[in-house]
């Protein structure tokens, strides 16, 4: 399927790895002229190198906290200065530490409001003008499952992202009339380093093994089996194309089926 994004500009935040890494590989395949973005310089040089290497196409990294509104704003600028513009925007960051809800203090939960929800907020208030004035533009916002079902161990993560959805569907309803859409991907257990971490965190706790981890997870999955980078980042890449241009406002989850609502 051709996804007519060839030569668009689109900025991943949080990319050097991860299910952010698999967004913006696909995303040069497609043509587009990439920016890559992360706290660690080192890691995020080398993904750069990795992607143009493997595609041939434009890519380049800038280091910078998504939590930070300055280096946000930076950012966004080295973008705009070079190309003109931004026509895709991938919020991404990741995923608070898990625990219960008596294993955090507010100072945790403001941390987590930072990582998920504000650093998705602020990147949108500075990308979507340049959107407004061209009359098109995508957005699409990476959360997760817990959003729309939460996990238990993850209460952290269950509040902030929920609050990215929330967001997410309210700038939607505001930018459709100027050909922008804004959606959410909902990515169900795949196979990162964060999952990975939960499962060390699992083990750590005395609950079972990593191995009982995943068997455990793998249960609850229709599919029986953890999701890829590469799978999310197809989903990302349909909505960031043309044909998706009347689909706004939605939250998709790639889970293999994890999530039981209708809605």
């Amino acid at each position: 399927m051709e996804l007519g994004i060839k030569d668009k500009v689109a900025l991943v935040a949080a990319s050097s790895k991860g299910l952010g890494k698999a967004v913006a590989l696909l995303l040069s395949r497609e043509g587009t002229k990439v920016v890559i973005n992360a706290r660690g310089k080192e890691r995020l040089f080398k993904t750069r190198e990795e992607i143009a290497s493997e595609t041939g196409g434009l890519v380049n990294a800038i280091v910078a906290d998504v939590r930070d509104r300055e280096q946000m704003s930076r950012m966004v600028k080295q973008v705009v200065d070079q190309f003109g513009t931004i026509d895709i925007l991938v919020c991404n960051a990741g995923g608070p530490p898990a625990g219960l809800a008596d294993e955090f203090t507010p100072d945790d939960y403001q941390d987590a409001l930072n990582l998920n929800l504000l650093s998705t907020v602020n990147l949108c208030y500075k990308v979507f003008p340049l959107m407004k004035k061209q009359k098109w533009g995508r957005i699409i916002n990476m959360v997760s499952i817990s959003a729309k079902q939460p996990i238990d161990t993850l209460i952290l993560s269950n509040t902030a992202r929920a609050g990215v959805l929330g967001f997410s569907k309210s700038l939607s309803n505001q930018l459709a009339h100027f050909g922008i859409t804004v959606n959410s991907i909902c990515p169900g257990y795949t196979k990162t380093e964060r999952v990975e971490e939960l499962a060390r965190t699992f083990a750590d706790s005395g609950k079972g093994s990593t191995e009982d981890f995943y068997k455990n997870i793998e249960n609850t999955i229709p599919m029986r089996r953890l999701g890829t980078p590469e799978e999310v980042a197809h989903a990302v890449a349909f909505l960031a194309s043309e044909g998706a241009g009347y689909i706004t406002g939605v939250a998709l989850q790639v889970d293999g089926g994890y999530i039981k609502a209708l809605f």
